[in-house]
Parts: C-alpha cells; structure tokens; sequence
C-alpha cells in the first residue's frame, strides 16, 4: 500500500475509534447517534459544495451510493444498540473482526483484489489478533451487545463494499458520503418515529449538544478519509488495516474505565503486527 494511503487508512481508524468512544460516553447512544449523523449530513453537504465535475457520471455509481447508504444506516442502529449494552472494546472487536472476515472473500473472488505472500501474512495475523481479542465470553446484557455487534459487522462489510464500487465507476467521495448520510439520517429517524423515540433525541440534544456536535465532526472526518483512502486502494486491504482501530478503540476504553484483560491486550499487538505487514510498501 502507497504511504499516503496507508497513513489515511491509519488516521481514519483512529478518528473511527475516537468517534465511537464519543458515542458510547451519550447517555442513550441510540438517540445520540441521531444527532451525530444529522451533524454528519451538514457537514457532508457542505464538503460536496466544492465538487468540480459530475458527482455520479454512472447510474451504477448512485445506486451503489444508495445502496451504501442503507448499510450505513443499518449499521448506526445496530452499533448504537451494541453500544448501549456492550463494553466498547468488546463491542468494537466483533464488529470491525466480523466485517473483515466478510469482506475479505469478497474482494478477491468478485472484485478481483490482488494477494502478495506480505498481504496474506498481515491478514493472517491481524485475523489472528482479532479472534484472540474477541475470546471472550460476554455475560448478561453484553450477549446482547455482542449480537447486535455481529449485525454491525455485516452492514460494515456491505457499505465497504458498496462504497468501493460507487468509487470504481467515477462517484466523487464528497456526494457519496453526502448520499450515505442523507440516506442513513431517515432510516434512524424512523426508529424513533414515536413521541418517546423523539424525546430522548431532544433530551440527548439538550444535555450533550457539544459532545453531540464533536462526535459528528470526527465522525465526518473518519469517514471522508475512509473515501478517499478507498479510492485509491482495494477494499479488502482498507477494510483490514482499518481494524487497527480495535487496537485504538481498546486504549481508548481503558481511558474510559473499562478493564480489558489479558486476551484483548494480547489481540491488539497482534492487529498492530498484522497492520504494518499489511501497509508494508511492496
């Protein structure tokens, strides 16, 4: 992987990490989520004001827009419900560890993304790091956040994936994620359709409008570099070495108050390990 990629890869997983954490601090994540995408969807709409040319040249290229913006949707709800009842560290691994192990497959056998003995190797490795991490044994209210992690991790999968593919035939990351958010921000809205769902948005909006807002902005930040990273590289290897975050987003759980044993200690050298392999220059 080029150095200028590698280090958007590596900034993106940073700042995705940062963001979740942001979002687990929300007192109801569910509700909060709304907020942040809403912050997400201005902020992308006023990235795509500086387009030069056509946003989508293809149809292809809107419906894959679309059709990431569904995943994205999907995977908001499900992290924000992983979140509310799983620690994030142990929320974060399943999600991100599942989604590399779909993604994968996928792009070698349909998007015909190369493989190096070096790039096995990381992947190997980082696999290996994320399934040591994961060896965990949720108990109580986590098993729930645990398989609502698993969702997330298929949705992370589609919208790698879908965002890819928009790319491939011309759309510009600035309307794609501008499509994503408009697309998502609905969906999420629907969920708190009734007048309790709406209360604790505004609830959330009246006690954390600052954290709300910086959540939005990392957010908006992560995924602008996860794009323009993409457009660049293969999905599989983006998708891969963006699960150094695990490693980022266990740190930032420590910070948080969480005590990650020594299994997920362990899982992230091993994704750190598996990372530079993958981003050595060949």
């Amino acid at each position: 992987m080029e150095p200028v990629a590698l280090t958007l890869v590596l900034l993106s997983a940073f700042l995705h990490a940062l963001w979740n954490a942001m979002l687990k601090r929300h007192a109801d994540p569910e509700a909060g989520v709304v907020g942040v995408i809403a912050v997400d969807l201005v902020l992308g709409g006023l990235w795509a004001l500086g387009l030069q040319g056509e946003a989508f040249p293809t149809r292809s290229g809107w419906m894959w827009g679309l059709a990431a913006g569904v995943c994205e949707g999907l995977y908001l709800f499900s992290l924000a419900r992983s979140l509310r009842h799983a620690p994030l560290g142990l929320a974060y691994t399943v999600a991100r560890g599942g989604a590399l192990l779909l993604v994968w497959p996928v792009s070698v056998l349909w998007l015909g993304e190369a493989l190096t003995p070096l790039t096995l190797a990381g992947a190997a490795v980082l696999a290996a790091g994320l399934a040591v991490t994961g060896l965990v044994r949720p108990a109580g209210p986590s098993g729930r956040g645990v398989a609502w992690a698993a969702a997330s991790a298929v949705c992370i999968a589609g919208y790698h994936v879908a965002y890819k593919q928009a790319l491939g035939v011309g759309a510009q990351p600035p309307a794609l994620f501008a499509l994503g958010m408009w697309v998502a921000l609905p969906m999420l809205l629907l969920t708190r359709a009734g007048s309790e769902g709406r209360g604790a948005v505004l609830r959330q909006v009246r006690l954390s409008p600052f954290l709300m807002l910086a959540t939005g902005v990392v957010s908006t930040l992560s995924f602008a570099l996860l794009l323009t990273a993409l457009a660049r590289v293969g999905a599989g290897a983006v998708l891969t070495l963006r699960n150094t975050s695990i490693a980022f987003a266990l740190l930032l759980a420590v910070l948080q108050g969480e005590r990650p044993g020594r299994r997920q200690i362990s899982g992230a050298a091993l994704v750190m390990a598996g990372a530079v392999l993958l981003g050595w220059p060949v």
